[in-house]
This record gives structure tokens, C-alpha cells and sequence, in this order.
């Protein structure tokens, strides 16, 4: 892993594998750890990929700015250019998604094609999980491990994780490494508050391949479906069964449908 100064802050960034570049954005809390070896390695064999912590999250700083998706997106641009990357395709998901809608609206020079998991447009049209997600996710626990076990229920679906009991200790020791502070893991739920992209999707320019969980509830997979009708030509892919954290329970199949749509002509 290597670090940039972008602007007031210091980006922890890792680039992995040859090939066409592509630039993966974590979500909320989340640093580059979170993608799991099950998605990089097949990814790193078709792409140059380029993972990295977002302000605040893991190995990166906070720098003095107030946190909005923009800002994220520009930081994002910024770590382009500075390690060469004039052009990429982009997978963001959760509030990386929303990173990523930002960085193809606003530097659509950027983005070839964009992949967007699990996420949402914000603002009133949004479907929001019910009363006790949000509570569950707002509430900070006195330990990283209570954290991790306290959300654990948001990301995966209770017969999954019956299924691969080895999956929760595997999941609390990868939040364990570099573990966000409560200040910015508020930080970025204000900045998910004040993120809205509904009115300015049919703006984005890029072939577009929107992803989610059946049983999502931590981000309704309503949406997905949302952003997938708001986006000129884009292609809605459900996997079922599957909840928020859809990439960790079926990396495989996940993978073939990035692949597929990033190779389409």
C-alpha cells in the first residue's frame, strides 16, 4: 500500500493486477480491505485495478473539509490523475456507489463504464431501510468487535450466515484492520444525508450495470430498480437471496456479470 496528498488529505491507495483500469470505490465505514480476495483476485486478472480508503475511513486521513459525495468524487479524480489514470471504468458500492454517480455527473471525461452496487439516488425519492436499520446503523458500540457483530444482520441474511458460520469471524477481523473513528463514520452518514442525484441521472453518460441483493435491507434493492429506469440504457441485475453485502456472498457470480458488462462492446 502507498500514500498520495490529495488536497488536505492523504489517500491510502493499493493499484493491483494489468489491464484496462479500474477504479473500485468502498462503502460507509468501509476501507479497501472490505472488497475480500473472492472479488479482486478473477478482477485483478482481467484489470488494473485501483483500491483505495476514502477520506476519513482506514489508513487515510480526514482532512479539514466537510464530507459530501462530491468531495469524495473529486478526490477520487485527483488520485487518478496523480497516478496516471486519465480514464476508468468505475464499480462503487453502497456509499461508493454514490461516490461514483457523483464522479460520472460531474467528471463524465473520466468514467468509460460504471458500475453501481447496492446503492441509491438519495434525497425524497429514495426507499429508506425501516426504523430499527436506521438504528441500528446510526448506534456506535463500545468496540470495534460489538460494532462488527451489531451489523452484521444489515449486511447478510440470517440462513447465510447459518450457512458459513466461519464468515462472522472472518468479517469482524477485516473491520478490525484500520477501523474508522466514531466522528467520521458520522461524517459520512451527514454526507449521505445531503447526497441526492435523482434529477441529474438521465445526465450520465456512461453504460451503466446497477447490482443488488433480493433481501437487501440496508439499502431496499427498490433503488437499484430506480437508478436502473433514471439512467439512460442501464442493466439491473438482482441476485436472490443475497442482502447488502451481495459481493461477499456470491463473489463468483458478481464477478462474471462485472466481467461480462465491462467487456461488451
Amino acid at each position: 500500500m502507498r500514500t498520495e496528498i490529495i488536497g488536505d488529505t492523504e489517500i491510502c491507495y493499493e493499484l493491483k493486477g494489468d489491464g484496462y483500469p479500474l477504479v473500485m470505490i468502498m462503502g460507509l465505514t468501509a476501507n479497501m480491505d472490505w472488497w475480500g480476495k473472492e472479488l479482486i483476485d478473477p478482477l485483478a486478472e482481467r484489470y488494473r485495478l485501483l483500491m483505495f480508503d476514502n477520506r476519513g475511513t482506514g489508513r487515510s486521513s480526514a482532512g479539514r473539509k466537510r464530507f459530501t459525495m462530491k468531495r469524495f468524487a473529486c478526490d477520487t479524480v485527483r488520485l487518478m490523475h496523480r497516478l496516471g489514470i486519465a480514464r476508468a471504468n468505475v464499480f462503487g458500492v453502497s456509499m461508493g456507489g454514490m461516490i461514483a454517480q457523483e464522479l460520472a455527473l460531474n467528471h463524465p471525461d473520466r468514467v468509460n463504464r460504471l458500475v453501481l452496487g447496492c446503492t441509491f439516488c438519495g434525497g425524497v425519492r429514495a426507499t429508506r431501510p425501516g426504523p430499527e436499520v436506521i438504528k441500528t446503523l446510526v448506534h456506535r458500540a463500545d468496540t470495534v468487535e460489538d460494532q462488527a457483530r451489531l451489523t452484521l444482520p444489515l449486511l447478510f441474511t440470517k440462513e447465510w450466515l447459518e450457512e458459513h458460520p466461519d464468515m462472522a469471524d472472518e468479517y469482524i477481523k477485516t473491520v478490525s484492520i484500520a477501523p474508522i473513528n466514531p466522528l467520521n463514520a458520522f461524517r459520512q452518514m451527514a454526507a449521505i444525508a445531503g447526497f441526492s442525484t435523482y434529477g441529474r441521472l438521465p445526465r450520465i453518460q456512461s453504460p451503466t450495470l446497477v447490482m443488488c441483493g433480493t433481501d437487501d435491507a440496508l439499502v431496499p434493492p427498490e433503488n437499484s430498480a430506480l437508478l436502473a429506469r433514471r439512467i439512460p440504457g442501464a442493466t439491473l441485475r438482482e441476485f436472490d437471496d443475497a442482502a447488502h453485502g451481495f459481493i461477499t456472498q456470491c463473489p463468483e457470480e458478481v464477478v462474471s456479470a462485472v466481467v461480462d458488462f465491462l467487456s461488451a462492446s
